[in-house]
């Protein structure tokens, strides 16, 4: 008797299906004989999945190291030098640069807008003549590999909808997110780890980060971001409980491939497969995780050039190194989560903290790339989802201010993978309110069409996705009646950002 026909379902299609179905075990035993051999010497082997077409072009970057800094870092604290502010200090801010544009329910019923100039010194470093904050010391040392962007700007004003955007390319919920993209591509160089981790340094504060934002949305579960977490079991599930053997895990595995393969020969169901390969991907793993995200073996150099903190597991400076680590081994897209950068108040303390945290880390995974050979085709990112704004939220003193959220203009710098070192592009207003040009003029960038000196959200991922080899406007799925990629209808190559 034939299976019957699921509901709705095109004959053809169930024809073809099963014609693949059928044939896919013996493709399968083709693949995996090649396969195997980089499975058992656990190293890096020519790429597993991905798209056939991709690459569009030859990449720059073979891979990506995200480090995130979530809750808005102050760019008039950091980056962008404002002597204006430091003049004005407590003065209103003026109508005429504010321009009518909006500010959030947290700031719109103050009784005054006064400006507020930083408490921090700013110096030009390296030959580049970049300007950065005494807070970046170590930043600072490494300006001339970095290429500073200080015109960005998203429509996002609250945290969530930007982190999701900068993360998914879309405000609301429910995209693949960037590394999902990267991986359902470009595919990985390494079939014994995932080609997208994240890693997360311990939450000390009540602003969260949803696991959506490393999630595959409507792609395949299989190109889903893989929290690596601080401890003796990196994944949480994965270890063996006692009493299974090696060879009594390997036959179960086995046994449940056998029958989730009976199952989709009976429903065709795509998840299944998806399902089976996780399993797969798990097993592999319990040999790969141990061994890369044991440090012991580094050198005392390489912790002295990470600081201190790198010692301790789930550190920011641990998990940079540990991303350097992962980077060697082949893995696509690694993603780093740091938080604590919302200072709405006490921001000169609050601010000391975090840039203690991760200025060390984040110069010392450039140097350490540098100095293996690795950066010119290992992208590194560092940056959050949208700025601080130039005037005080609550109460203003010589030495202590909060800063709002700000949209219009902040700062991201890159290194590495094909991007231009040295490199400080774009201007702001001396109030560091809006984007301008050269001169000072306010600039009023549209994303739907290409604005010389300001970067959108989707333009800055569409560059980073040009860096990979894709083209960002070939690079989609189709689901639900259309088509949809990371950069949705907008999004330019910057080219003045590419060496």
């Amino acid at each position: 008797m034939n299976t019957p026909l699921p509901y709705g379902a095109d004959p053809l299609a169930i024809t073809r299906r099963h014609f693949f179905s059928r044939t896919a075990r013996g493709l399968g035993v083709m693949a995996l004989s090649g396969l195997l051999p980089r499975v058992l010497a656990s190293a890096p082997g020519p790429r597993v999945g991905g798209l056939p077409e991709f690459p569009n072009f030859p990449p720059k970057a073979k891979r990506v190291i995200y480090l995130f800094q979530s809750g808005a870092p102050s760019q008039v604290d950091l980056f962008d030098y404002k002597p204006l502010l430091n003049k004005l200090h407590g003065e209103q801010l003026p109508d005429a640069v504010r321009d009518g544009q909006r500010l959030t329910g947290m700031t719109a019923q103050q009784a005054s807008i006064p400006l507020a100039g930083s408490v921090f010194a700013f110096k030009q470093a390296g030959p580049s003549g970049g300007w950065f904050s005494e807070l970046l010391p170590h930043t600072a040392a490494v300006a001339d590999d970095l290429c500073v962007v200080r015109s960005m700007y998203t429509e996002a004003i609250n945290h969530d909808p930007a982190i999701t955007f900068f993360q998914t390319g879309s405000q609301i919920a429910g995209r693949p997110s960037f590394g999902a993209w990267v991986h359902y591509g470009l595919g990985t160089e390494d079939a014994n780890l995932p080609a997208f981790i994240v890693l997360i340094t311990p939450n000390k504060n009540d602003q969260p980060l949803y696991s959506r934002l490393w999630g595959s949305g409507f792609l395949d579960p299989r190109y889903q971001g893989i929290q690596f977490r601080a401890g003796p079991e990196p994944i949480l599930y994965m270890a063996n409980p006692d009493g299974p053997c090696g060879t009594g895990r390997r036959a179960l595995l086995d046994t449940l491939g056998a029958l989730s393969r009976h199952e989709y020969d009976q429903e065709l169901d795509p998840a299944i497969e998806s399902r089976v390969a996780q399993y797969e991907m798990a097993y592999r793993m319990q040999t790969s995780v141990p061994e890369v995200t044991d440090l012991a073996k580094e050198p005392e150099s390489t912790f002295a050039l990470y600081g201190p903190d790198s010692r301790k597991p789930g550190t920011f400076a641990a998990n940079c190194l540990l991303a350097r680590r992962l980077a060697e081994r082949g893995v696509r897209f690694i993603q780093l989560y740091h938080q604590g950068w919302d200072q709405h108040d006490n921001l000169p303390s609050g601010i000391r903290v975090q840039t203690r945290e991760t200025d060390q880390a984040s110069a010392a995974l450039v140097k350490d790339l540098k100095q293996r050979g690795m950066l010119d085709d290992t992208l590194v990112i560092w940056g959050g989802e949208f700025g601080r704004t130039c005037y005080s939220q609550g109460r203003l003193t010589k030495d202590n201010y909060g800063r709002d959220h700000h949209p219009r203009c902040f700062t991201v710098w890159m290194a590495g993978g094909g991007v231009k070192p040295g490199l400080t592009y774009g201007h702001t207003d001396p109030y560091c309110y809006n984007i301008a040009d050269a001169d000072g003029n306010v600039l009023h960038p549209d994303k739907s069409t290409f604005t010389p000196g300001a970067v959108h959200v989707h333009d800055l991922q569409a560059t980073i996705l040009h860096l990979l080899g894709i083209d960002h406007e070939r690079l989609t799925y189709a689901y639900q009646g259309r088509r949809f990629r990371l950069t949705d209808v907008h999004g330019f190559v910057v080219k003045d950002l590419l060496a």
